[in-house]
C-alpha cells in the first residue's frame, strides 16, 4: 500500500474527503452538490491503496427440487494497483495452477469477463460523476442497518452515453458518502457486456467509507428466455480487504512495555534450552515467521475471537483425550473462500470459506480433529522458514513458495486418529452432521471445483468416513431430516473487517429453511449489509431536519 507521504501536495488536498459542516443542506439539489464532489474526492483517495481482491462466480443451473444450484465456478485472488487504475496483480499458484487459472480467465474472456470489470465495480464513474453527465431524482429516506441515508436514482443524460451508470444510489447523510450503489454500467440485457451488480462501501474510521463488497448477477434460471439463448446464469462475490496491512500491529508493538525478567543465578540457566526445546523452538520459530508472513500479506487474519471459538474446540478435544501438546495448539483463519485446512507446525489453519460453510459446531470438531491428528502424528513442517532469509520473495510467488499439503500415507493416518479423538469427545454422538459435510463437500465438488481446490493447504476430506461412534454412522447414512442443512451458504457466518483484516462471528439467527431451495449449500448469496459508523453516534431511528425536507423538493435538475 502507497503511503500518502509520497502523494504531491495537489492530490493530497484533493484527495481528502469532505469535512461536513454546522450548515447542512436542505434540497435535493443542494445535496446532489455535495455527493459530486464527495465522490470525485473518493476516486482520489483511492489510489492511495493496494486491497486484496477476490472474485468468485459460480454458475448456475436449475434441480427440480433444489431449485437453482451451482453448475461450474471461476476463482480469482489479486492484489489491486488502485494507483494505476483497475490494474490487477494476480497471486500465482504453482504452475500448474497457475496454468488452470489462465486457462479460466481466457474462458472468462470468451463469455466477457475479465477480471478487472469485477473491481470497476467498486466506482460509480471515474470520469464524470457529474450533472453534466448525470440526471439526479429524489426518493426517499432509507436506514441501511444503523446508518441513516437518502435514495436517489441516477441516469445518464445521454442516452448513448455507453458504460455511465444507470441505477440506484444511498447516500449516507452525515459527510454524503455514496455507501451503496445498485445497477448497471448502461443497459444491461443478457448478451451485453454489462452486468447487474450490487456495491458496498463499509465505514472504517470518521468520514471514510471504502469499498469493500460486490455482488453480481445475471441471467435467471428460472427464465424462458435465458434458456432459450443458452445464456449460462451465474451470481459473483467481490471482497476487498487488507487496506491497512501492518500498520495496526507494527503500532501496537511499539506501545507494549516489556519488563524484563530479574537476573538469575548462572549455574541455573546454563542449559536454557535441551535439545528436544531446542527443536521445538526452532520449529516454531519457522512456523511463526509463516504466519506473520501470510499476515502481513493480507492473507491470514489477526489474532482475534474467531481463532479462540477454534482453539476452544481443540481445547475440548485435548482434555476429553488426555493430550498435553507442547508447545500449545492455536488456531487462525485464511481469509479466502476457498475450503481448505492446514498444520503449519502446531497452528491450524481454517480458511473463512470453510468456517462459513460448516454447519455447526461438531462439524467444525470434524475438521479441527482431522488437523489436529497430524499435530499429534508428528507431520511437521520444513524448518527452512526459521532462516529469514527463506521469505523473501515477492508477492505473488506466495504460493508456489508455501504448500502444507501431505502425503496419502500421511492423510489416512490423520483420519484414522481423528476418529479417535473425536470418539473420545463431548462430538462423539452428534458426529452424524459432519458425515453429511463431508458427504456434500464430495457430491458437489464436481460442481465448484475452484472453491474445493485450496491454494495452500489440503482438500477437505471428503471421502473420510467418520466412524466416531456406531449409532452416528447408522444415522449418517440414514436420510436426513427435512431441516437438515448439510452445509451453509458462502459468507454467512464470517465478518471480515476490510481495513483491519479482524474477523468477527455473525450473531446466530433461528432460521429454518421452508424449501430445498432454501438451503443453499456451498451457494453465493446477496450481501445485505448491516452498515455502522465508526467514531460517530448511531441513530437508532429516523429524525427531523434535512431528509424531512427533501419530500417538498423531489426532483433536482
Amino acid at each position: 500500500m502507497s503511503s500518502p507521504k509520497v502523494l504531491c501536495a495537489a492530490l493530497a488536498l484533493s484527495a481528502l474527503p469532505l469535512v461536513s459542516t454546522g450548515q447542512q443542506p436542505v434540497t435535493p439539489s443542494e445535496i446532489v452538490d455535495k455527493v459530486v464532489m464527495q465522490e470525485q474526492a473518493e476516486i482520489q483517495l483511492l489510489r492511495q491503496y493496494s486491497p486484496l481482491v477476490e472474485t468468485y462466480i459460480q454458475y448456475l443451473r436449475l434441480d427440480k427440487q433444489a431449485g437453482a444450484v451451482p453448475a461450474g465456478d471461476k476463482y480469482f485472488l489479486g492484489r489491486a494497483k488502485l494507483a494505476k487504475g483497475l490494474e490487477l496483480e494476480p497471486l500465482e499458484h504453482n504452475p500448474g495452477l497457475t496454468r488452470k487459472l489462465s486457462e479460466d480467465w481466457r474462458e472468462l474472456l470468451s463469455t466477457s469477463f475479465v477480471p478487472g470489470g469485477f473491481l470497476q465495480m467498486i466506482y460509480l464513474d471515474t470520469s464524470g460523476f457529474d450533472r453534466q453527465h448525470y440526471k439526479f431524482e429524489y426518493i426517499h429516506r432509507e436506514f441501511l442497518g444503523e446508518v441513516r441515508c437518502i435514495v436517489f436514482d441516477v441516469w445518464p443524460l445521454r442516452k448513448n452515453n455507453k458504460g455511465r451508470f444507470v441505477g440506484r444510489i444511498w447516500v449516507e447523510d452525515q459527510d454524503y458518502h455514496i455507501v451503496r450503489f445498485n445497477g448497471s454500467y448502461g443497459e444491461s440485457f443478457l448478451l451485453s457486456n454489462y452486468f447487474n451488480f450490487d456495491s458496498w462501501r463499509t465505514n472504517i474510521g470518521a468520514n471514510l467509507w471504502l469499498p469493500s463488497f460486490v455482488y453480481t448477477e445475471q441471467g435467471n434460471v428460472h427464465d424462458p428466455h435465458t434458456a432459450a439463448l443458452a445464456y449460462k446464469p451465474f451470481r459473483a462475490q467481490t471482497r476487498l480487504w487488507g487496506y491497512h496491512l501492518g500498520r495496526a500491529g507494527e503500532q501496537q508493538e511499539l506501545s507494549k512495555v516489556l519488563i524484563e525478567t530479574p537476573i538469575r543465578d548462572l549455574t541455573e540457566t546454563a542449559n536454557d534450552y535441551s535439545p528436544l526445546q531446542a527443536e521445538r523452538a526452532w520449529e516454531r520459530q519457522a512456523e511463526e515467521n509463516v504466519t506473520d508472513h501470510l499476515e502481513r500479506q493480507g492473507l491470514l487474519a489477526p489474532h482475534g475471537e474467531v481463532d479462540k471459538v477454534l482453539e476452544t474446540v481443540v481445547n475440548n478435544l485435548e482434555l476429553t483425550n488426555s493430550l498435553d501438546i507442547q508447545p500449545e495448539v492455536r488456531c487462525r483463519v485464511l481469509l479466502t473462500s476457498t475450503l481448505e485446512s492446514f498444520t503449519v507446525g502446531h497452528t491450524i489453519v481454517l480458511s473463512r470459506g470453510l468456517v462459513d460453510v460448516l454447519p455447526d459446531e461438531a462439524s467444525l470438531a470434524a475438521i479441527l480433529a482431522h488437523e489436529l491428528s497430524h499435530i499429534v502424528l508428528a507431520h511437521g513442517m520444513d524448518t527452512e522458514f526459521a532462516f529469514f532469509n527463506s521469505l523473501q520473495f515477492k508477492e505473488p510467488d506466495t504460493f508456489r513458495h508455501f504448500e502444507f499439503t501431505h502425503t496419502r500415507a500421511e492423510e489416512q493416518a490423520a483420519q484414522q486418529k481423528a476418529n479417535e479423538l473425536l470418539r473420545n469427545s463431548p462430538y462423539s454422538q452428534t458426529s452424524s452432521t459432519a458425515q453429511l459435510f463431508l458427504d456434500a463437500v464430495k457430491k458437489g465438488s464436481k460442481e465448484f471445483p475452484n472453491l474445493a481446490s485450496p491454494r495452500l493447504g489440503d482438500r477437505v476430506p471428503a471421502r473420510w468416513t467418520i466412524v466416531a461412534v456406531q449409532p452416528a454412522v447408522e444415522q449418517s447414512h440414514a436420510k436426513p431430516e427435512t431441516n437438515t442443512i448439510a452445509a451453509l451458504p458462502l459468507g454467512g457466518r464470517i465478518k471480515v473487517d476490510p481495513w483491519s483484516d479482524q474477523l468477527q462471528i455473525a450473531k446466530p439467527t433461528s432460521e429454518n429453511a421452508m424449501s430445498e431451495a432454501e438451503k443453499m449449500p456451498f451457494q453465493i448469496a446477496p450481501f445485505v449489509l448491516y452498515l455502522t459508523r465508526q467514531g460517530h453516534a448511531s441513530p437508532t431511528e429516523p429524525s427531523g431536519g434535512v431528509a424531512a425536507k427533501l419530500d417538498a423538493n423531489a426532483n433536482p435538475k
